[in-house]
């Protein structure tokens, strides 16, 4: 099969489009003919080597970890699916992924694709909602009438986190600078121009940050909470020194909900049209250094997309 693979960590140059082997599903794994993969942040960091000291990762490594295809082979011990059966899923940020024609995942990793999509925007969910469903639903628990701060509202987790704040109820500020019309009709209640206004000039009391971005823009957030808030970050611990300064709580995005449950419920919400992922760009799977290329632009709205099968 055709697959993207790493040898060495490095820039985009260490991506190679290439022969590789099939896998072949284990116990409580289905094989899936990729139609569409993505490409994250996440992906960008593991081809670099940031991410080797925490997954350990064996090269070569195919890159991805978002799929939505169809089900070629099931392993040992699956009976929730058959061949034939239209999924979409997380192939896990850990191993081998998504970015070629077979890929492997676990069972409690795949959920029935939507049905009112086609390939291309199934495979833009999985990571980024995971992701920003984690940091709002089960670490900052969010409920109806609060307030959330979410940076970054533009991305692949930004705007899928404004969607679900907004499902939740939440009066929901974004910042965001080349896509400012993009977050407002996400449903943004307030959206920052973070090149022009200092955030933390103008906002204060919320309930909620969620951290898109760290560095400096983290540390710059402590200050908007309320007493008891919470600043959930996907880029870096927050500090639980700082945190108690400011009578705040934290929380690091490191882990996912239960997959299949959760992308179950989100296909749902797609289908009811409660939640839309917003693709700014298709690429062949062969484009991956440019799809790279993107992503490091750090202005991308919403996902870029790998199409392998049309």
């Amino acid at each position: 099969m055709k697959a993207v693979r790493i040898h060495s960590y490095g820039g985009r140059e260490v991506l190679s489009y290439e022969d590789a082997p099939r896998p072949t599903p284990s116990e409580n794994e289905v094989l899936i003919k990729v139609y569409a993969s993505s490409v994250n942040p996440f992906d960008v960091a593991a081809r670099a080597g940031y991410m080797d000291s925490w997954f350990h990762y064996t090269l070569p490594l195919i890159m991805g970890s978002d799929v939505s295809g169809v089900i070629e082979e099931v392993g040992e011990g699956v009976t929730a699916f058959k061949p034939g059966d239209v999924v979409y899923g997380r192939t896990g940020v850990f191993r081998n992924g998504a970015n070629a024609e077979y890929t492997v995942a676990y069972v409690s990793d795949v959920a029935m694709k939507p049905e009112s999509l086609d390939h291309i925007h199934p495979a833009a969910l999985p990571h980024v909602t995971l992701t920003a469903w984690q940091g709002l639903y089960e670490l900052a628990n969010l409920s109806a009438g609060q307030t959330v701060l979410i940076h970054a509202a533009a991305g692949g987790v930004g705007h899928i986190a404004v969607q679900l704040a907004k499902l939740r109820g939440a009066k929901v500020i974004g910042t965001a600078s080349v896509h400012l019309d993009f977050i407002k009709e996400l449903g943004v209640d307030e959206a920052i121009d973070y090149a022009t206004t200092a955030f933390e000039n103008i906002v204060s009391n919320v309930d909620v940050v969620l951290d898109l971005v760290g560095g400096d823009t983290q540390e710059r957030s402590w200050k908007v909470l309320k007493p008891g808030g919470i600043l959930a970050s996907t880029m870096n611990p927050p500090s639980e020194e700082t945190a108690a300064t400011h009578g705040v709580r934290t929380g690091f995005i490191a882990t996912a909900p239960p997959i299949a449950q959760t992308l179950t419920e989100v296909a749902g919400l797609v289908d009811s049209g409660k939640l839309k992922p917003y693709v700014s760009a298709v690429l062949p799977l062969s484009e991956i250094q440019k799809a790279h290329e993107m992503i490091e632009g750090k202005h991308t709205a919403g996902k870029i997309v790998l199409e392998v099968q049309n």
